[in-house]
């Protein structure tokens, strides 16, 4: 028989579990300690449970983790950049980042991607499967042992589209902001999707404090279908017509990705578009020079025209900030370390 996850369980999931066992109510609190707060990795050490309790629990339970499979660190900046073996041979990647309020983690939620973005590396090779809720929040925990850092704020924006993972990761903020465990508040969390609009309303319904980001990337359909597949399923106007409602329904302003690569969308004509396009909104949007992938033939936009593009958004009160790179000796972009790895093991 296959052993439980009780990793990925919620409280109220565990609340139910432990009933389902004959166990007192409060044993499920003392369980979600043991797991989120003190973080152990055996029952062996929940050392207030009865030793039936934890022999019953080693029998039908397991605690799933990663272990770190290559660790890389910056020599620029001390960025930290992870690349994370799972149980079943498969590898994801996180990146530690220093910033002036203290240190973020940028996670993966797949093994993985199905979106088919055409600059992005953590699409290459496809989807392999969801990370549950004990895997992303592993993630957290073995960074923050290893780096031995406070994380203060996590970011949903590593390899996979979180909403294309839903309810795991909907399981994965529960715990992660629930008393007991780290009790991150989710208004220091941010989960990104390349345009899953359907997804969006079902987040919207949740009303979330976390910051909603979107992989824009692009001006005008046209040119976001070519770089982005997503777009073909959920058009712009579409797409903002659900950023706008999910503002009005949660109050939370979304913040708006865009990768500039030259000669395709960083044209004085694309700024004028996208300024249009978010007209009204306050949003704020985030300009990243592309990062160079080699199976792709994108080159990255220079800084005298990102400087350009910049001066265009907030000449029409689009709020814009170019995005400070870290970790740029470890290549520290979504996807590549995996890749590589993958590749290594195929020779």
């Amino acid at each position: 028989m296959e052993k439980v996850d009780i990793k990925s369980m919620t409280l109220p999931k565990l609340e139910a579990f432990c009933a389902q066992q004959g166990w007192k109510s409060f044993r499920a609190g003392q369980l979600f300690q043991w797991l989120h707060q003190k973080q152990v990795d055996s029952f062996d050490q929940m050392t207030n449970l009865p030793a039936e309790m934890r022999k019953t629990l080693a029998e039908t339970c397991r605690i799933p983790g990663v272990s770190v499979r290559r660790k890389l660190v910056s020599q620029i900046d001390g960025t930290i950049k992870y690349l994370y073996e799972l149980e079943d041979g498969e590898t994801v990647e996180s990146v530690l980042m220093q910033y002036q309020h203290g240190y973020s983690l940028c996670i993966s939620t797949q093994v993985g991607c199905r979106m088919g973005c055409r600059f992005c590396a953590s699409t290459l090779l496809g989807l392999e499967r969801c990370l549950t809720p004990a895997e992303m929040l592993d993630e957290v925990y073995r960074a923050g042992k290893d780096s031995g850092q406070k994380i203060s704020s996590v970011v949903l924006m590593g390899i996979g589209e979180p909403l294309d993972n839903f309810e795991n990761v909907m399981d994965f903020l529960e715990i992660l902001s629930a008393e007991g465990g780290m009790h991150l508040s989710l208004r220091h969390v941010s989960l990104s999707t390349c345009g899953l609009v359907d997804g969006i309303y079902r987040l919207m319904e949740k009303k979330l404090q976390l910051t909603l980001s979107i992989s824009l990337h692009a001006p005008n359909d046209e040119i976001r279908s070519q770089t982005m597949p997503v777009n073909q399923k959920y058009p712009m106007d579409e797409l903002l017509k659900a950023c706008r409602e999910y503002f009005r329904q949660t109050g939370r302003r979304i913040s708006f990705e865009y990768a500039l690569i030259e000669g395709v969308n960083d044209t004085p004509a694309c700024a004028q578009q996208l300024c249009q396009k978010l007209k009204g909104m306050g949003a704020h949007v985030n300009l990243i020079p592309v990062n160079p992938v080699k199976e792709r033939d994108y080159r990255r936009s220079s800084r005298d025209r990102v400087r350009r593009f910049q001066q265009i958004l907030e000449q029409n009160h689009v709020n814009a900030t170019v995005r400070r790179e870290l970790g740029s000796d470890i290549n520290a972009a979504c996807g590549q370390l995996r890749r590589d790895d993958k590749g290594g093991r195929a020779c």
